[in-house]
């Protein structure tokens, strides 16, 4: 116990009171939304119009775009399981579907990057486009109540990660860690809720 002590107090972590309060609220969105849960919209709505003010001054800025766009899907996704809640049900897209989805993903990941390494100071351009451009596909899924967002959102937190430790965001890196095991979690019981609604 001492060691794991002696080692978290040997980082230079970052801390601050903005991203301690996002990161909250971020955690109990996910945590909402693996219940199926409206709120989880609210905690999103707030937590992501934080994160718009810390990636911008991180230099993250396919990120910060990514922020303004979860801001618009909290509306969004509150408004369709609003509208929806007594027939939107857990659903699965086909393989072709999520390889098509990869694929286009994957050009426009390279383009972005591009775009951001050549014009721009954007910081880790390539790695910040993939999260970018698959965290807009993951969230339309969400909203949508498609079971495999659960997956992409495993790997997009797996090199979220890396990115947000990498800017010094330490804080939001270890949110990440905590995503990904909830993004598990949240598979497997939108699994099981599917398989017992089937």
């Amino acid at each position: 116990m001492n060691e794991i002590i002696l080692f978290f107090s040997s980082l230079d972590f970052n801390w601050s009171i903005i991203e301690t309060i996002a990161v909250v609220l971020s955690v109990l969105y996910v945590i909402l939304a693996t219940k199926q849960n409206i709120w989880c919209w609210a905690a999103a709505g707030i937590s992501v119009a934080l994160y718009i003010y810390i990636c911008f001054s991180a230099e993250l800025f396919p990120e910060t775009g990514l922020q303004v766009f979860y801001l618009i899907m909290a509306f969004y996704g509150y408004y369709n399981w609003t509208k929806k809640e007594q027939d939107l049900q857990i659903t699965q897209w086909s393989a072709g579907k999520h390889l098509t989805l990869i694929i286009t993903g994957a050009i426009i990941t390279f383009l972005m990057g591009f775009y951001f390494a050549t014009y721009t100071s954007a910081k880790m351009p390539i790695v910040d486009s993939f999260t970018t451009v698959f965290s807009v596909i993951a969230t339309y899924m969400v909203t949508k109540k498609v079971l495999e967002n659960w997956l992409y959102w495993i790997v997009i937190d797996v090199v979220s990660i890396y990115l947000y430790y990498s800017r010094e965001l330490h804080l939001t890196s270890l949110l990440f860690l905590a995503y990904t095991i909830i993004a598990i979690f949240g598979y497997f019981m939108w699994l099981n809720k599917n398989t017992s609604n089937a």
